[in-house]
């Protein structure tokens, strides 16, 4: 008994003497994410897990991410290679509606212009002197697109993972907040109290379920490196058009992704180490996925300003907004915003179909940008 109680207070005192401050910095911060997704609602499906596969990592000598670990298993199961945040985008494929961009094809205007800061962010990243592989993946975080911004870092910046997709899901989450300041401030009252009509026009089911597959193949020719991320998204969004597989539907939005975000969660959080995490690197990463991200919405409400002055006033600029990728919680800020300075103002609708576009779009800048550093000879 008395070698047992010696065993275990040795035992105490090597996982506390191996403890290093960033590990405490570190399980402070997974319980902030638990807070925040728990208290606050804000994405608790992916904060959860990372939060608490965060406060896991830092506990000294359990080894949960050294080889054969529990969370390194999980992580090289579908972080590794790429697997988790495909069958996310076939989930997310299921779930999206398609059909308010078919029937406002100017909304995949404001989809692409919501990407700028995608691409102002990676020139200012390559300045500051970041790789071509890690400039890219933390602009990708403008596009406020969790599963996008996993891939390209599995992929091509591992290192970058854990601050990358926090800051993406982080960001995705306060969009309600970061958005509404930037809207008002880009936009007279005249312009926010504009109301759109609603057109009746229907899309053909022919057309609904002939766009994903439009889509996949001109976009992977236009960049084959994406392909894996359109083609996924793509492949969810046919098989619920065609209605043939409604199980199959069913599962990829709800079974299969509800189960591949526990496990990517915890994986990502698996990635947050404080001895790697805690350093000035990743505040510059978390102030440059910030500032993608702002400058996306600020292109997106731009081109939206353009738009109203082009149609005499019959477009709301805010819906610009909507363009980035945070589908479908940036359309209901825009429907929110839109309310408040007119009650007769429906946006919703309008705001869905830039969204939409925004997630296409985002997936298109990602493929852009690889397919470029493919030809480049960086990856």
């Amino acid at each position: 008994m008395a070698e047992a109680i010696l065993s275990g207070l040795a035992g105490l005192i090597a996982g506390v003497s191996a403890l290093h401050w960033s590990h405490l910095v570190m399980i402070a911060i997974g319980g902030i994410l638990l807070y925040l997704g728990i208290k606050k609602d804000f994405e608790p499906l992916l904060l959860v897990p990372i939060g608490f596969g965060c406060i896991l990592v830092n506990i000294p000598l359990a080894g949960l991410m050294e080889e054969e670990g529990f969370l390194r298993v999980i992580y090289n199961m579908g972080i590794l290679n790429e697997l988790f945040p495909l069958l996310i985008f076939v989930g997310i494929g299921a779930m999206t509606d398609f059909r308010p961009v078919l029937e406002n094809p100017y909304t995949f205007l404001l989809g692409a212009a919501g990407q700028f800061g995608i691409f102002l962010t990676l020139i200012i990243a390559l300045a500051l002197g970041f790789p071509y592989n890690e400039a890219v993946t933390i602009g990708i975080i403008g596009a406020c697109d969790g599963p996008t911004v996993i891939y390209v870092a599995s992929k091509y910046a591992k290192e970058l993972l854990g601050p990358c997709s926090v800051a993406a899901y982080s960001y995705m989450s306060l969009v309600p907040l970061l958005q509404p300041p930037i809207m008002r401030m880009l936009t007279t009252k005249k312009e926010r109290e504009t109301i759109m009509k609603t057109h009746q026009k229907t899309v053909s089911d022919t057309t609904a379920l002939l766009f994903p597959v439009v889509i996949t193949v001109v976009g992977g020719l236009i960049a084959p490196m994406g392909l894996p991320l359109l083609a996924t998204i793509m492949l969810g969004n046919f098989m619920k058009e065609s209605g043939a597989v409604a199980r199959l539907t069913k599962a990829s939005e709800n079974e299969i992704a509800n189960i591949v975000t526990l496990f990517l969660g915890l994986a990502i959080g698996g990635t947050m180490n404080g001895e790697v995490f805690v350093k000035p690197q990743t505040l510059l990463i978390l102030g440059l996925g910030l500032l993608a991200i702002c400058l996306d919405t600020v292109f997106g409400v731009l081109f939206g300003k353009v738009l109203y002055y082009v149609t005499g006033g019959k477009v709301n600029p805010l819906i610009g907004a909507a363009g980035i990728s945070a589908f479908p919680m940036s359309a209901r800020v825009v429907q929110k915003e839109g309310q408040k300075w007119n009650k007769k103002s429906y946006l919703l609708m309008h705001a869905m179909g830039a969204n939409a576009g925004g997630q296409v779009g985002s997936v298109m800048a990602a493929a852009v940008m690889l397919s470029v550093l493919k030809a480049m000879g960086v990856i």
